[in-house]
């Protein structure tokens, strides 16, 4: 260790490849996340179709509609923060 590093702040912290330990735990909950937000995008037909008995244009409709609002909703709710939160 140089004497640059050596008094800076965190610099005690134990490392994972060189990167921060709390990085292991932020990459694996976002791998899980991922994991099973593309597992139900991909099961969410073939469930309203064979649990709820949906006709397959009206699950596919609703699929779409999931879909859609997964990523407008966000948008919203930011136009919103901005506007009357902060």
């Amino acid at each position: 260790m140089t004497d640059a590093t050596a008094g800076a702040p965190g610099s005690d912290e134990k490392t994972f490849m060189g990167h921060p330990r709390g990085l292991v735990t932020l990459f694996f909950t976002e791998m899980w996340e991922r994991f099973s937000f593309y597992g139900m995008r991909a099961l969410l037909v073939i469930y309203l179709t064979q649990h709820f008995l949906f006709s397959d244009n009206k699950a596919q409709g609703l699929y779409g509609a999931y879909a859609a609002l997964v990523y407008l909703i966000p948008v919203i709710g930011g136009v919103l923060a901005d506007r009357f939160l902060g």
